[in-house]
C-alpha cells in the first residue's frame, strides 16, 4: 500500500443488515471499487481490505506502479 501513501482516497461504509458494503475511490483517477464483508469484521479490517482491492485495480489498469 506504499504506492497509495500520498493519494487522496474516499471511503464509504454502507451497513446492510449483517453485511457492510465498503466503497473506496481514488480521487486522482476517479477509480472506484466496492467490497462486502461481515459487519462484525470491524471498520479497520474492512477499510484495509478495500484499500488493498483499490490498489490491485489501479495496478492492473497501469495507473500506479
Amino acid at each position: 500500500m506504499e504506492s497509495l501513501k500520498n493519494r487522496e482516497i474516499i471511503i464509504e461504509f454502507f451497513p446492510v443488515g449483517q453485511i457492510v458494503k465498503v466503497s473506496a475511490m481514488d480521487v486522482e483517477t476517479l477509480t472506484e471499487i466496492s467490497i462486502q464483508g461481515p459487519a462484525n469484521a470491524g471498520e479497520e479490517t474492512l477499510k484495509l481490505n478495500a484499500i488493498k482491492r483499490l490498489e490491485y485495480v489501479l495496478r492492473k489498469k497501469g495507473l500506479i506502479q
